[in-house]
């Protein structure tokens, strides 16, 4: 029988990683959260969702800003807003994972989960090449504005994942326990590596 375990899904943007993760959901027949989990946030927060969706995997202030509120507490009320929707989000996250198997995409919740030894951390990426194809396509762009689209996002992401997990970087390989590179092995050939690999780990039977 297959015990619980939580499947943190890191992505470069373009790379197929919400889709990836959709369907290793779906194939483990476990629940899946990417949007939805901004729903569920705002749900057990009572925060608006329009607010948790607004400040989605956005960059943080800068690290100086974070020692100064280190060093200089202050009230809960006098928390930026952004420090109280993460707040939020690493609450409902851990919540999920108690619950049951899952699959949750981006959001740190691998750097959230990182005491959880049921936890199984994976980096989705892909070359350039394939990302702008997929964003081109996906979203009605040129080449030039997809791949402005991918080096922002993926910017943007890296900036809010390196600023929350202070012993992980975003993309580096070890911060994650398995890279997939969907750019050659395309995106149903990826969620059956991930799903040997958790066979191999023992999350799942053979």
């Amino acid at each position: 029988m297959s015990k619980k375990f939580v499947i943190a899904v890191s992505r470069q943007y373009g790379s197929g990683g919400h889709e990836i993760g959709r369907k290793l959901a779906e194939k483990l027949g476990v629940k899946f959260y990417d949007k939805e989990l901004l729903s569920k946030i705002a749900q057990d927060s009572g925060m608006s969702k329009s607010l948790v969706e607004y400040y989605d995997e956005m960059p943080s202030k800068s690290l100086l800003f974070s020692l100064a509120m280190d060093a200089y507490p202050m009230s809960f009320t006098e928390v930026p807003i952004n420090q109280k929707v993460f707040q939020a989000q690493v609450e409902t996250i851990k919540k999920i994972a108690a619950e049951g198997s899952c699959v949750i995409i981006g959001r740190c919740a691998d750097s959230i989960l990182s005491d959880d030894p049921n936890m199984v951390s994976v980096f989705i990426h892909a070359d350039m090449e394939t990302k702008i194809a997929r964003v081109k396509e996906r979203d009605g762009l040129s080449a030039d504005k997809a791949r402005e689209r991918i080096i922002k996002t993926d910017k943007k992401r890296a900036s809010f994942y390196n600023f929350y997990s202070l012993d992980k970087r975003w993309g580096e390989v070890n911060s994650s326990d398995l890279t997939v590179d969907s750019g050659k092995l395309g995106i149903d050939a990826s969620v059956e590596l991930i799903c040997e690999y958790m066979k191999l780990r023992g999350f799942v039977d053979r």
